[in-house]
């Protein structure tokens, strides 16, 4: 079921695929519009699961840590508009969830995949993060992402970006 026409993942130095999507909060948000900007994109399949909401609550417990670089920080999943509201409030994150609902995202960054759970096939987001520098180009990628200390090793990342200068 993976999907011929999806293109491959982005590799360090692509640039990052463009996409508008609406926030947590119903605004459109264009990635490409922060840039000069460090941008974390991390995907992940659902809002208020148990891997999500642990991924979730590392990046807001080192939020701190990304805003002394200057980066932005984005998560993005297939729920609508009002369960990133609900998510993102009951977990107090302080950065914007973004509702991919077509995963025409997801799909753009070559994370719409066949999945497989108790024998059930389904298909979903493969959970990755994404590091793009200020000139929009990614600069480091973490596939098969394990929640647990993941936020601190992305973080790592940014600030050996900050300080290479992108």
């Amino acid at each position: 079921m993976h999907s011929p026409t999806m293109p491959p993942m982005p590799a360090p130095g692509d640039l990052a695929p463009d996409f508008t999507v609406p926030t947590d909060a119903g605004e459109p948000l264009t990635l490409s519009s922060l840039r000069g900007r460090v941008v974390v994109l991390f995907f992940y399949p659902k809002d208020d699961t148990k891997g999500c909401t642990a991924e979730a609550c590392e990046f807001r417990d080192a939020f701190p840590r990304f805003g002394a670089l200057d980066a932005a920080v984005l998560g993005v999943s297939p729920d609508p508009v009002k369960s990133h509201a609900k998510f993102r409030a009951k977990y107090a994150l302080p950065f914007p969830l973004l509702a991919d609902t077509e995963h025409a995202v997801a799909e753009a960054y070559g994370l719409w995949v066949e999945k497989q759970l108790y024998g059930r096939r389904y298909m979903g987001v493969a959970r990755t993060t994404f590091v793009i520098d200020q000139t929009g180009r990614v600069a480091r990628v973490f596939a098969n992402v394990r929640p647990e200390g993941h936020a601190e090793a992305v973080a790592a990342a940014v600030g050996e970006l900050a300080t290479d200068g992108g």
